[in-house]
């Protein structure tokens, strides 16, 4: 699996590589004021970014291999925090290593609500990164391979077809529940359905 191409071509010249960073800068900054991906244009992005359309088309299609360019940076950025941040302290157990992987992420949506308007989409919406970069990043791709890296080497759990299945469906679930989190109406709440979305996961990944 393969993430969605996200751009016609890719930069080599300082030039190019800076309008690509103000195209993916610009409609970052739209979408975490909360403009709605339905009704976001590539000619906004272009004049929030100070350049013209056909600048913008040399290097991206369309507003969804934007979107998805955003999202591959994202998660780029968030992996590689996490992975430092786990090899400075590794968790004592896979249950708790696992909290760690649900409370950075948390903390990285908080942190980029352009990230989280990409992952979740706006309230009452659907998702606007696509569904082959999502799988990318998720039960088929780069996370995936890294929870499981650290699961087998750090903790000695066993690489089997279950875990595999079982991995999936913590993923999906993982998912779901977090979206829930970030649509509840304060911190406190927030925090309580994390909680349980731990629970719920250590139990689909680890339980009997």
């Amino acid at each position: 699996m393969q993430p969605a191409k996200t751009a016609r071509r890719t930069p080599v010249q300082g030039r190019s590589q800076e309008t690509v960073q103000r195209v993916l800068a610009a409609t970052a900054g739209l979408l975490g004021r909360g403009v709605a991906l339905e009704v976001l244009t590539t000619a906004q992005i272009a004049a929030e970014a100070g350049i013209s359309v056909g600048a913008l088309y040399r290097f991206f299609p369309d507003k969804q291999a934007i979107v998805d360019a955003i999202a591959v940076r994202h998660m780029e950025t968030f992996q590689e925090r996490l992975a430092t941040r786990i090899m400075f302290s590794l968790p004592p157990d896979a249950p708790a290593f696992l909290a760690v992987v649900v409370d950075a992420f948390a903390a990285y949506l908080a942190e980029n609500p352009d990230f989280r308007t990409v992952a979740y989409g706006a309230p009452g919406g659907g998702r606007y990164v696509s569904r082959p970069t999502q799988d990318f990043f998720a039960d088929s791709g780069e996370m995936a391979e890294m929870v499981t890296s650290f699961l087998h080497e750090a903790f000695g759990i066993a690489l089997t077809p279950e875990l595999d299945l079982r991995l999936r469906m913590a993923t999906e679930i993982g998912d779901r529940l977090l979206g829930c989190a970030f649509e509840q109406p304060d911190e406190a709440a927030r925090a309580r359905v994390l909680a349980e979305a731990k629970r719920i996961l250590v139990h689909t990944l680890f339980g009997p």
